[in-house]
């Protein structure tokens, strides 16, 4: 009896702890809530009003952008040399005719003109040459066999050349061409002139003896050259005439052609 007496007593005193223990846990949750639900809340900071906004400038409208011009290819650039300067062929005296076999003649008389069918030319005349063993004769028939109603003929160098080839002199210096003229019957009617031919090489300079009334007697004339670019001429003399001036056709001799 005493035996169950004791056991009685540990069983009651190990329910007690359990008790305890269970009721512990039920109670200790529920403190913890309570504990944190009084505890003091701190104050938020109090926050400053912010600065006002400031409104945005108003944005000017920009200009209308313009378009680029459209790009432009360089331009191919080629080098520019200076050519030098032609050396003259003048020299105190450039003869054009002095005689039929004089090696320093120039210019050819080969650039007919006008009514070419109404001329005739010769080169060795031995009639009364003004001086040498011979002289130029022109004979003109005024036909007007290709109706232009005149005719001429040009010395030039190289022969026929109007201006399509480089040929020419450089005559710089003279200051006059001489020629000797005659008429065979006198009171023949002509012009007289140097350079004046055109195209891609044309002459630098014209001149001019006028129209001029000729003699039967030898006579010089002269053109001047003064003042002159003569640093290229392609057409070294040249004789011209009409079917007006001269209605029955005429024959002129010339002589002693140069340049001075």
């Amino acid at each position: 009896m005493k035996k169950n007496l004791t056991l009685a007593i540990l069983l009651i005193g190990a329910l007690t702890l359990v008790l305890g223990c269970t009721r512990y846990l039920a109670e200790e949750p529920l403190k913890r809530e309570t504990e944190v639900a009084m505890a003091p809340t701190e104050e938020a900071p109090e926050l400053k009003s912010l600065a006002p906004i400031e409104e945005a400038p108003e944005l000017k409208s920009l200009a209308p952008i313009e378009e680029a011009p459209a790009e432009i290819e360089p331009s191919e650039t080629k080098e520019v040399v200076s050519k030098p300067a032609r050396k003259a062929d003048f020299k105190r005296v450039f003869n054009v005719y002095t005689d039929r076999v004089a090696r320093d003649n120039h210019y050819c008389p080969s650039g007919w003109m006008g009514d070419y069918g109404d001329l005739r030319i010769i080169e060795n005349w031995a009639q009364k040459p003004h001086s040498g063993k011979t002289c130029i004769r022109i004979e003109y028939s005024a036909k007007s066999s290709q109706g232009a109603g005149w005719a001429g003929i040009y010395w030039q160098n190289p022969p026929n050349n109007w201006g399509t080839v480089k040929g020419g002199y450089n005559l710089t210096g003279a200051k006059k061409l001489t020629f000797w003229a005659r008429g065979e019957k006198g009171r023949e009617i002509a012009e007289f002139k140097m350079g004046g031919i055109t195209g891609e090489y044309a002459d630098s300079a014209s001149a001019s003896a006028g129209v001029i009334e000729l003699t039967k007697k030898w006579k010089m004339y002269t053109i001047d050259l003064v003042d002159k670019d003569l640093s290229y001429i392609s057409g070294g003399f040249c004789w011209v005439t009409s079917y007006y001036d001269n209605p029955n056709g005429c024959v002129v001799c010339l002589d002693d052609i140069k340049y001075e």
